[in-house]
């Protein structure tokens, strides 16, 4: 359903989250390994990341990738939102130019009902959530996504 890259992207703001709740930085070094990905496509998603104020860096022997409870109601949507855009949540399902509750196409009305489904899954828990279930052992970084 999510694309590779929103994949990685959700893993590692997870990961970055444990490693915040225990006062450490994270380079992209350290996180690539740990979920799985290319350092080069890790880095660029980071960066994505941080520009959209989801995450923080530092640059510097003591730096590295970080959150803090300005980010503790960063959901899984917002994470997806940043990397792969909003037509998960938008736009015709079919591709059509024009579909609305007055002009629906043949699938409009089942898709709205499955899309709420998915903003409430992607909205419900925040990514720290998620983080501190990993942390307690609850789940596992790899079977988030």
């Amino acid at each position: 359903m999510f694309s590779q890259a929103s994949k990685y992207a959700l893993k590692a703001v997870i990961y970055i989250w444990t490693q915040s709740l225990e006062d450490k930085k994270v380079g992209a070094k350290d996180i690539a390994p740990k979920i799985d990905a290319p350092e080069a496509f890790t880095a660029k998603i980071l960066q994505n990341l941080s520009k959209a104020n989801l995450i923080d860096s530092i640059k510097g022997p003591n730096g590295g990738f970080f959150v803090d409870e300005r980010h503790a109601k960063v959901t899984l949507k917002e994470v997806i939102q940043v990397i792969d855009g909003n037509h998960l949540f938008s736009g015709c399902s079919l591709g059509l130019p024009e579909c609305s509750e007055k002009n629906p196409c043949p699938l409009h009305f089942e898709v709205v009902k499955v899309r709420k489904e998915i903003n409430h899954m992607l909205t419900s828990k925040s990514i720290k959530h998620l983080a501190v279930e990993v942390i307690k052992g609850q789940t596992r970084l790899s079977d988030l996504v």
